[in-house]
């Protein structure tokens, strides 16, 4: 990166910061999550948004929006809350609504907490962003600033491209599994979702025409390795009803350990 793009700045943070964030909230948002599972249902299960690495991007991403809100947001308690409340719950709505249009998979289902919207949001997580975001700005974020101060800058950029780059390929390689692994559930069991005949030609004209992509896809990204991965997307069928794709393969432990 040149010295003109690393003085480039968005709300005072240079491009830099704004990567080493989303890589580090991306890490504690995974193990965040981990540890919510692992209270709320009694097992050790993935909580990745990406197929390698440790990686809960929805994290990194809110994070950033988080951070890098304008300073008069950050005056006092009360603006921060406020700011956190509605960016934090944007960012969640848009993310949802995105898995939905592009993969028609429901990344989280809300409908059963009050005051949601379409299931993508609800009042309980919008207090917690916001929540969220004091300790963000005020303890969390500081205490980051410090630990990464202690890297050498060099040995830094060298870690943060590497990483944003896995991420990225990361990201493509994903994109292409749950595609892949959509198309096979839906067409296996005849699932009724919005373009359903669009996954069935792409199964028959892609996946069953092609012998090698079938192997490498069944090979790469079975069915136990995609619910594995991801053991708690959903399909939204068109008459609105939910169904998790881990109830259509009971045969299939969603979860790495059971504790209790």
């Amino acid at each position: 990166m040149d010295k003109k793009t690393s003085k480039k700045k968005i709300f005072g943070y240079s491009l830099w910061e704004i990567s080493q964030y989303f890589i580090v909230y991306s890490i504690l948002g995974y193990i965040l999550e981990t540890i919510y599972g692992l209270l709320t249902k009694g097992v050790i299960e993935s909580r990745q948004s990406v197929l390698y690495g440790p990686f809960c991007c929805i994290y990194g991403l809110g994070a950033i929006f988080l951070i890098c809100i304008p300073k008069s947001a950050k005056k006092n308690n009360w603006t921060l809350f406020i700011a956190g409340f509605i960016i934090g719950s944007l960012v969640e709505y848009i993310i949802s609504w995105v898995g939905e249009i592009i993969f028609n998979i429901k990344w989280w289902d809300y409908s059963n907490y009050p005051l949601n919207i379409n299931g993508r949001v609800c009042m309980f997580y919008s207090i917690f962003w916001g929540i969220l975001t004091i300790c963000l700005n005020k303890v969390i974020n500081p205490t980051v600033d410090k630990i990464i101060s202690k890297i050498p800058v060099k040995l830094l950029h060298i870690l943060t491209v590497i990483l944003i780059i896995f991420i990225a390929i990361d990201f493509l390689i994903t994109s292409f599994a749950l595609k892949m692994f959509s198309t096979r559930i839906i067409y296996r069991f005849n699932l009724e979702v919005q373009g359903a005949e669009d996954y069935y030609d792409t199964y028959i004209n892609l996946y069953n025409n092609n012998p090698k992509l079938k192997e490498f896809v069944d090979t790469f990204f079975s069915d136990k390795k995609m619910i594995k991965t991801f053991p708690n997307i959903k399909f939204t069928l068109t008459d609105g009803s939910v169904i998790l794709i881990k109830d259509l393969l009971p045969d299939i432990k969603p979860y790495y350990v059971k504790l209790f």
